[in-house]
């Protein structure tokens, strides 16, 4: 018998207070916008925690509210309602306009997609200001450290030049060589490729997941979806909502309605190590998304043997073949032995519902499916019955 614990709702992140490793902790925050025409909610309830040395992308389209979920993380706006807890700090309660602006002199650094350096200064004295601006070392010794973090994105020999002298890729790289004057444990880039060729783009990626290798938090709104490839993270907004992002990782062909869908209709069970998930013929009701641990696909060989044929991780689903195909279970699916594994399930009725209405989504599981297929027959020296989680009904 299997200890689990079930929730109905599973959004991309649920902490309750705030941790040690935690950069970002956003609890509850809501922002709502008031004109002549009543009011409108962006941001609906988010909760999300960014942990430090982490290089984390966030997309969503127009409109879906992630500029102002920058906003709420750079401290440019106010919060309706939650808290916003950046470096162990919370930046709007008790807290002044002039503290939060000196605040984010220290702490925050920010990269915009128009690089907004000053025209009539050098390279050197754009890097220069924010160190004017937070008082932060001597006056003697800033030119030096603007020097410093223009070598390390590789414009030194740039140094004395005026912005409009140098490339659009060498213009943004100056930008965040002055977003690192003040040594910020924390950067926000918002497009920063966005007006960049591709090797330009390249280069900035390259640099933003150097940053993180050494202990930056790097947060990064991005349209292009091959950026966030190279993230520790894509976190997806859509209406001002979070999608869970196992249900983002396990099924990116989605719409974001569909995924927001199984966001909230997503339930939570938790396996402790070695416990049975689906048992060999036994009909399966759900699709399984596995959010933390390690499961384990076991078939018996003629001697009635054990073997693991399959270990499946944190983005990777199962159940899929006999909801879409029919049958019973030809397999023991099982928590991995190294400890417990926490799985966000959809009901058949549900995932055969959305299916029928992504038919790229369908295809590419299918996809995969054949993908497994072929590799476990390949795998197979002791000749197995070809490897299929789910048999088809006879």
């Amino acid at each position: 018998m299997s200890t689990r614990r079930t929730s109905r709702k599973s959004t991309s992140a649920q902490h309750a207070m705030s941790t040690p490793d935690a950069m970002i902790d956003m609890h509850g925050v809501v922002k709502t916008f008031r004109n002549a025409a009543g009011e409108f909610t962006v941001l609906k309830g988010v909760d999300l925690t960014i942990n430090r040395g982490e290089f984390v992308s966030i997309v969503g389209k127009s409109g879906s509210g992630k500029s102002t979920l920058l906003n709420m993380i750079t401290g440019i706006d106010h919060p309706t309602d939650g808290r916003v807890v950046i470096g162990g700090m919370d930046i709007y309660t008790n807290v002044t306009e002039s503290q939060r602006s000196k605040w984010r002199g220290r702490n925050l650094g920010i990269v915009f997609q128009f690089f907004q350096l000053m025209p009539m200064l050098t390279l050197l004295e754009n890097v220069m200001l924010p160190m004017d601006y937070a008082e932060l070392y001597d006056f003697d010794e800033r030119p030096k450290r603007a020097m410093e973090m223009l070598e390390l994105v590789g414009l030194e020999k740039f140094a004395n030049k005026l912005p409009i002298l140098v490339s659009t890729g060498q213009q943004q790289l100056a930008a965040i060589a002055r977003a690192l004057a003040c040594e910020p444990p924390l950067l926000v880039a918002d497009e920063p490729t966005g007006n960049l060729d591709t090797r330009s783009a390249n280069t900035i990626i390259d640099l933003f997941e150097e940053l993180a290798r050494r202990g930056k938090t790097v947060v990064m709104v991005t349209h292009d979806p091959s950026l966030t490839s190279r993230t520790t993270r894509n976190i997806i907004i859509a209406d001002g909502e979070l999608i869970n992002e196992t249900v983002a990782k396990a099924l990116p062909w989605l719409r974001h309605r569909h995924m927001m869908e199984f966001t909230k209709i997503a339930e939570t069970q938790i396996y402790p190590a070695k416990t049975t998930i689906i048992s060999r013929d036994g009909h399966v009701e759900n699709f399984f998304m596995i959010h933390k641990g390690e499961v384990e696909v076991v078939l018996l060989d003629r001697r009635k043997q054990e073997t693991v044929i399959s270990r499946l991780k944190p983005g990777e689903f199962f159940g899929e073949i006999e909801l879409l195909r029919g049958g019973r279970s030809i397999a023991n699916v099982r928590a991995g032995a190294d400890g417990p594994v926490e799985v966000l399930t959809i009901r058949r009725e549900d995932f055969k519902r959305v299916m029928d209405q992504s038919p790229i989504t369908m295809d590419a599981v299918g996809k995969i499916v054949q993908e497994r297929l072929d590799a476990h027959r390949a795998a197979d020296s002791r000749k197995f019955r070809p490897f299929s989680l789910f048999r088809r009904r006879q």
